[in-house]
C-alpha cells in the first residue's frame, strides 16, 4: 500500500512529512475565527481483500504502534431498544471501550506510532479533555511526554486522567478555542508534534479505523450511521474510513450519516443551511462537542455535502434523558457526546424504516463525567441505618 498527503481543499499531493500539517497554499488563505483551510488527507492506493487487517491501511508500519490494544471495540445489539423502539437492526458501536474510555485513542495511537517512526517524543495538543486524556493515556505507553493546554471547564475526571498518565498540563482560562491557539504558539516556539484535532493528519486517518471495523463487523456498511459532532474531525474520520473502503473496491454505497450537534454548539449545524462559519459562543452539558470554531468544519461540511449526510441538533435535555435510557436499557452508560447521538436516533427514528440498519456511535464512557449525568438520575437524598428505614410499597 502507498500514501501520500492530498490537500482537502485543493487537491495537491505531498509527501507526508512530520514537518507538513497543512496544505501551505491553502493555508494562507486562513482567515481568524475560521475552520483549518487546507487540512491533509491521507491517500492511499494498492489493493485490498476483503478480510483486511485494519494496520495494513494505515501510513505507518505495525511496529512502531505502541503497546496498547486501540480498536477492536464491540458493536453491541441491542435487544431490549430493539424490542422497545421496533428496530430489528440496531446496532451501537461502543467506543467507550478503548483503552482511555474513548474514540480519541484511534487518533492517538496514530499519531504516537507516526512520532515514534520520525524520532519525536513530546507530543503536544489542545483539548476539551477526552483528546488530552487519550494522548496521554496512549503515550504513556509509547514512553513519550505529553503537554497538554486544556480549558479549565474541563471535567475534573478528564484532569485527573490526563495527570494520572504523567502528562504536563496547563489549564487555560478560556475556552477550547484559545487552548487550540496556544498548542499551535507552543509547538511554533519549542517544537515537538502537534496533535490537535485535523492540524494534525494522522488525527483523521486514526479516527477512519472506527468505519473499518463497523464494515468487518456488519460484513457491510450500515444504512445510517449517527454520530455526535463538535469539530467535525471524528465525522470527517468516519466519512475517510467509508471513501477508503469504496476506493480499495469493497464497497460501493456510503451510509447516510447523521451528524449531530448540541443546540447550544451548532456552528456545524448553521454552516450546513448556510454554507458560513459564525463563531458564537458555546455552552451545552457535552462538552466533548463544545466549539466556538469546529476546526475540521469545512472538510466535515464538504462531506456531509458530497455524500448527502444530515446535521441535527439535539437539546441538553434530550441528551440528558437519551443518556438515562441508553444506560437502563443496554447497561452501556455514554458520556453526553455520545449520548446526544442516540438522541439524534431518537429524534428521527420515526422518518427511518424499521428493517434499516442503523449504527449509533457511543464515542465515550460515562464516568468520563459523572456531572453531568446527576442530571438525569435522582440521587436518595436520606441515608439509612437499617432495613426498618425502608418504605416498601403494597
Amino acid at each position: 500500500m502507498q500514501f501520500n498527503y492530498m490537500c482537502s481543499d485543493c487537491g495537491r499531493n505531498y509527501t507526508i512529512d512530520p514537518k507538513l500539517t497543512v496544505c501551505p497554499v491553502c493555508g494562507e488563505q486562513q482567515a481568524p475565527d475560521q475552520p483549518l483551510r487546507g487540512v491533509l488527507d491521507v491517500e492511499l492506493s494498492g489493493n485490498a481483500e476483503k478480510d483486511f487487517d485494519v494496520f495494513d491501511l494505515l501510513p505507518v508500519p505495525r511496529h512502531f504502534f505502541p503497546p496498547i490494544p486501540v480498536g477492536n471495540t464491540p458493536l453491541w445489539q441491542p435487544e431490549n431498544l430493539r424490542r422497545s423502539l421496533g428496530f430489528e437492526n440496531l446496532y451501537i458501536k461502543d467506543d467507550g471501550l478503548n483503552p482511555t474510555g474513548s474514540l480519541k485513542d484511534r487518533a492517538s495511537f496514530l499519531v504516537s506510532a507516526f512520532a515514534a517512526q520520525h524520532g519525536i517524543n513530546e507530543i503536544v495538543l489542545a483539548s476539551s479533555g477526552n483528546a488530552g486524556s487519550s494522548m496521554a493515556g496512549v503515550a504513556a505507553a509509547a514512553g513519550q511526554q505529553v503537554t497538554l493546554f486544556l480549558p479549565a471547564t474541563a471535567p475534573a475526571a478528564k484532569l485527573v486522567q490526563a495527570l494520572q498518565y504523567g502528562a504536563t498540563v496547563h489549564r487555560v482560562n478560556g475556552p477550547y478555542d484559545d487552548a487550540y491557539d496556544l498548542s499551535l504558539e507552543y509547538t511554533n516556539r519549542f517544537g515537538g508534534m502537534n496533535r490537535s484535532t485535523a492540524y494534525n493528519p494522522m488525527t483523521l486517518e486514526g479516527k477512519k479505523t472506527v468505519s473499518l471495523e463497523i464494515f468487518q463487523q456488519l460484513g457491510g456498511v450500515p444504512d445510517y450511521l449517527f454520530v455526535a459532532s463538535g469539530d467535525g474531525c471524528i465525522l470527517s474520520g468516519v466519512y475517510k474510513g467509508f471513501q477508503d473502503l469504496r476506493q480499495l473496491g469493497l464497497i460501493d454505497k456510503f451510509p447516510t450519516v447523521i451528524a449531530v450537534q448540541a443546540a447550544g454548539s451548532d456552528a456545524l449545524y448553521r454552516a450546513f443551511q448556510t454554507g458560513q462559519f459564525e463563531a458564537r459562543p458555546t455552552r451545552t452539558v457535552a462538552d466533548s462537542i463544545c466549539v466556538n470554531v469546529p476546526r475540521n468544519g469545512w472538510q466535515a461540511l464538504k462531506r456531509l455535502q458530497t455524500h448527502n449526510g444530515r446535521v441535527i441538533t439535539v437539546s441538553d435535555e434530550e441528551i440528558i434523558a437519551a443518556q438515562a435510557r441508553l444506560s437502563r436499557t443496554t447497561g452501556l452508560f455514554s458520556e453526553p457526546a455520545g449520548a446526544a447521538a442516540f438522541a439524534g436516533f431518537l429524534k428521527l427514528s420515526a422518518e427511518l424504516a424499521p428493517a434499516a440498519g442503523i449504527v449509533i456511535l457511543a464515542t465515550g464512557n460515562g464516568l468520563k463525567d459523572s456531572t453531568a449525568a446527576v442530571r438525569g438520575i435522582a440521587v436518595p437524598a436520606e441515608t439509612i441505618k437499617s432495613l426498618s428505614d425502608i418504605t416498601k410499597g403494597t
